[in-house]
């Protein structure tokens, strides 16, 4: 059976992305294009073809081609192992009774015609009760499934489609205890779902009387999953194309709310399959360039913003994301149809912004003044901030607004996102020592991308550093008698540091377009200049623990007693006498 090794082994990076990206040569073992995932007119999209990563020094996305792929083509990894696998003429097995998404269209394909010839009378008539026209009717494909327990399924049988197929297909129900088959749709009028391909990949049904329930949707298959549809995306799509910076789209609660919405212009509507909106959501949307998110619901402000508070699985897409409320108390439905449009128009301008609300909420809350309060609101905060994903406009706005707001630095406040010791802690020490009073520089971090370049300069350590990165700390014990950069990249494949090495290898390491004879001389520079930093930047450790400790006692001796105030005072001034040590040894190097 292929694996991802042996996939790997036979495809080069480069022939992959070179189907995406045109490249050309950017040194050695380089290779540099124009980022796919963002707007750029400079190249600074990379290929490392020996390590089998990329690296885009501007939207910060990198992986391996396995990863390309998966983001460009918006696969699963299964779907991504397949088709490199076929490129590569190696076999992948399919587990046992796996049926293929294009069988599924085909047969929901059947099913539609079948809905659509069935429109007329009572289907019909509540669309065009609803104020629904000829040419939205068409447009959406709307239908209607007869009542009757084997309609579609007598229907099938005539046209060589069997009931295995229409069972896997989420179309027919089955008893359990009796074996028999029958209709899941019937007597509703038909919603065809469409993924943002146009494939069509399921249906919702409404009823029109008081039955229970009221909305039926195609249950999970290959073809459909909630969590990864939007009804209405396919059609909103070319709203999309029309925005040269990135559009935004409008996200409703019910199929009718959707078609209304594009019958009243406002194309860009999509609603969700009675789910929230989710992670698969987001890291499609944002492959297509969405850039914000207005949540239009018939709810009050209080509502609105108990929407905003659950957005966390949002995280991963960079998008601005606002709420809004349906003017009188409407659905976005019944407002077009009452001809509120321009009310419409002005509450889709307004809305809570998500990001300034959970800010405002949490420092209102807890409060600045204190140490303790800035704890709390940095707790409060962590659930939207914590995705470091680069294409994540909505977390990297609200680490800026946070810092702005607690006088942090960016480069503390991200060491201390990405580790879960420090976030279960957060003593007064680290918040003192994440004050934006200290150099934006994270010197842990310059050392690391040194040792990188080279790894025997792991000897000058004494290994006794308290590393304030835990990451740092991780990658620097597991370094230990690393022969080169790539062994120690090695170690962390498929690990969450991966990501991190691979951004410090590439800024370490650039050798633009040199020549080969240039090669050797260059190399010569980098090891001399990376000893040289070595020196430097543990220097500059020592002079940030030794800020860390003043700043503390600084922060103390306010509320300390005359004697203790003394001891304090003379406790600072040993070390900023130790400090200026430091720099005389930082000169003389």
């Amino acid at each position: 059976m292929g694996t991802k090794e042996e996939v790997r082994d036979r495809i080069n990076i480069a022939d992959v992305i070179g189907e995406y990206v045109q490249l050309v040569p950017a040194g050695r073992g380089r290779l540099k294009g124009l980022c796919p995932f963002h707007k750029e007119k400079s190249p600074s999209f990379q290929v490392d073809v020996e390590q089998g990563y990329f690296y885009c020094f501007g939207c910060k996305a990198g992986g391996d081609m396995f990863s390309f792929v998966q983001r460009q083509e918006n696969l699963s990894f299964a779907d991504t192992l397949r088709k490199l696998a076929d490129k590569a003429g190696v076999t992948v097995e399919t587990r046992y009774g796996e049926k293929t998404s294009r069988d599924l269209y085909d047969v929901n394909a059947f099913a539609l015609a079948y809905f659509r010839e069935n429109l007329a009378g009572a289907g019909l008539e509540y669309f065009r009760g609803r104020g629904l026209t000829d040419e939205t009717i068409e447009r959406f494909e709307l239908g209607y499934a007869p009542d009757g327990w084997d309609g579609l399924l007598k229907r099938a049988r005539t046209r060589g489609v069997n009931e295995r197929q229409l069972l896997e297909a989420g179309l027919l129900s089955e008893n359990v205890e009796s074996g028999r088959v029958y209709d899941r749709f019937r007597g509703r009028v038909m919603f065809p779902i469409r993924d943002h391909l146009g494939r069509l990949s399921g249906f919702g049904g409404r009823v029109l009387g008081d039955e229970k329930p009221k909305y039926l949707n195609t249950p999970e298959t290959e073809a459909f999953r909630k969590g990864e549809l939007l009804y209405g995306l396919n059609l909103a799509r070319e709203a999309l194309k029309d925005s040269p910076s990135g559009g935004e789209l409008i996200v409703v609660e019910g199929y009718m709310d959707v078609i209304a919405m594009h019958q009243g212009g406002f194309t860009g509507a999509v609603a969700t399959l009675g789910t929230a909106l989710t992670a698969e959501h987001a890291t499609l949307l944002s492959r297509l360039g969405v850039a914000g998110l207005s949540l239009m619901f018939d709810r009050d402000e209080a509502g609105l913003k108990a929407t905003l508070s659950g957005l966390d699985q949002v995280l991963g897409a960079k998008f601005r994301v606002r709420a809004t409320s349906v003017p009188n108390g409407k659905d976005p439905a019944d407002a077009i149809m009452s001809g509120d449009i321009e009310a419409l128009r002005r509450a889709l301008a307004g809305g809570i912004d998500e990001i300034q609300y959970r800010v405002k909420a949490a420092a209102e809350q807890f409060g600045t003044d204190t140490q303790d309060g800035k704890r709390k609101v940095l707790m409060a905060l962590l659930p939207r901030m914590q995705n470091l994903d680069p294409l994540d406009e909505g977390a990297q706005s609200m680490r800026e607004r946070a810092c702005e707001l607690l006088g942090i630095r960016p480069a503390a406040l991200l060491d201390w996102i990405s580790s879960k010791a420090k976030r279960k802690t957060l003593t007064d020490t680290e918040m003192v020592g994440m004050s934006s009073g200290r150099s934006e520089e994270d010197h842990e971090l310059a050392l690391l991308r040194q040792i990188l370049v080279n790894p025997g300069l792991l000897a000058k350590l004494d290994g006794q550093t308290p590393w304030r990165n835990q990451t740092v700390g991780k990658v620097m014990l597991a370094a230990q008698g690393a022969s080169s950069p790539e062994a120690i990249l090695e170690l962390f494949r498929g690990q969450p540091e991966e990501g991190l090495l691979i951004r410090l290898l590439f800024e370490g390491r650039d050798p633009g377009t040199l020549s080969r004879a240039g090669n050797e001389a260059y190399e010569q520079k980098v090891q001399s200049y990376a000893a040289a930093a070595t020196d430097d930047i543990v220097v500059g450790l020592n002079i940030d623990s030794l800020r860390g400790e003043v700043e503390l006692l600084k922060s103390q001796i306010g509320t300390a007693a005359g004697a203790e105030q003394m001891a304090m005072l003379r406790q600072i001034s040993e070390l900023q006498r130790a400090i200026e040590a430091e720099k005389r040894t930082r000169r003389s190097n």
